[in-house]
């Protein structure tokens, strides 16, 4: 099967790179995951439901405390540091990645957290730009990380508004809170049921490998660039149906609720709110058929929403329209793009064994239409955010 470009050891490298850039070794080292969502796409914002599980692709922190005032971080991605001072942390004062990092620090001193000065060393095996929150493992893992070296009182239950507002208000990414509680707050073997209303979550065991099942991940390797444009867009669609509407979120209507509600938006905004309404309700389905133990059962809910998003959203791209057609005419229970669109990964609920055959299938099909090769990995459930060392 074609693998991602993951590499082992992110931890050993991380401890490497702190040694290389500051000359002795770490305080701790931390580590938060990538996320794959199973169900519920463009809901979180709308205050809905969503379905997560954490991928064991992880980014690493390795971290100390640092004299002064301020804070260093080196990255292995690009081989190269960034400093800060309590001064620099104004919302666009620090960019690029760097911005990830001082918007964590920023977002817990405007929460009133003396953060302690400190050094880090970052490595990743989150693919970036594949739609696996590469962005909120790098919150996630530091702020574990700043919370933990400074001693601070913050439950994990509320870490994730906090790395959400670094990535909203200081990098600029209006991301729902879906991401960051996939990374903090995941449990092993488990799907994470969210309300991102009340935040309320459950863990729903999710086990495909005693199915005979498994979870085929694919990175389509198509562009994948939403910062600021088509998400945004979308964002404000979805807020301007709530609007017209008289209801304070896309989740306050409901299934019933929709013939009547559609005759009264623009036909773009209804396509919008459809697709919204009706994926909170899959994500639900999913959830009871889980609790059921029918993990088969989840696979035309999967497509379901692929067409909804494909269709009524319009967030999808050929390559990942390609690669739900192929995986499903290669017998795939159901499959769907995941993420946040135009671009990024495919999931494909398949038989164990059927695995290596999808992801061919689709290198195959890729290749008839000259698009860059994918890359696919079978993912299974992992935790969230933890201190290793």
């Amino acid at each position: 099967m074609t693998r991602p470009a993951v590499r082992t050891g992110a931890p050993e490298r991380a401890v490497a790179g702190f040694r290389a850039a500051y000359g002795d070794g770490p305080a701790g080292v931390w580590a938060a995951p990538g996320r794959v969502n199973l169900i519920g796409e463009h809901t979180d914002y709308n205050d809905g439901f969503v379905l997560p599980f954490a991928l064991p692709h992880r980014t690493i922190a390795a971290a100390s405390p640092a004299d002064g005032q301020g804070w260093t971080v080196w990255t292995e991605q690009y081989g190269e540091r960034v400093e800060f001072g309590p001064d620099d942390l104004a919302p666009g004062r620090v960019t690029g990645w760097g911005a990830y990092v001082a918007g964590v620090v920023w977002a817990l001193r405007e929460a009133g957290f003396a953060v302690p000065p400190a050094r880090l060393a970052l490595a990743s095996d989150v693919p970036l730009g594949a739609g696996l929150s590469s962005s909120a493992a790098l919150e996630s893992a530091v702020l574990t990380a700043l919370v933990e070296l400074g001693g601070l009182d913050l439950p994990v239950d509320e870490r994730p508004a906090l790395a959400q507002r670094a990535e909203n208000d200081y990098a600029g990414m209006p991301c729902g809170i879906m991401d960051q509680s996939a990374s903090i707050r995941c449990r092993d073997g488990h799907a994470l049921f969210l309300d991102c209303r009340s935040l309320a979550v459950e863990h729903i065991p999710f086990d495909v490998a005693a199915a005979g099942l498994a979870v085929l991940v694919i990175d389509s390797r198509a562009p994948h660039a939403h910062v600021t444009g088509e998400y945004a867009a979308r964002r404000a669609a979805c807020e301007a149906g709530a609007a017209a509407l008289g209801v304070p979120a896309l989740r306050d209507i409901g299934p019933a609720d929709l013939p009547a509600a559609l005759t009264k938006l623009d036909p773009a905004i209804a396509r919008r709110v459809r697709h919204i309404v009706t994926e909170n309700q899959r994500v639900l389905d999913t959830v009871a058929l889980l609790h059921a133990g029918d993990v088969l059962g989840i696979g035309p809910l999967l497509t379901a929403s692929h067409v909804s998003m494909r269709d009524d959203f319009e967030i999808t791209v050929a390559q990942v329209d390609v690669a739900v057609e192929v995986a499903l005419a290669t017998g795939a229970y159901g499959a769907r793009m995941t993420g946040g669109g135009f671009g990024g990964c495919v999931l494909a609920l398949v038989d164990a064994d059927a695995a290596d055959r999808t992801a061919a299938a689709v290198t195959d099909a890729y290749a008839d239409r000259g698009f860059a090769p994918p890359a696919a990995f079978v993912a299974a459930p992992g935790p969230g955010a933890t201190r290793l060392a």
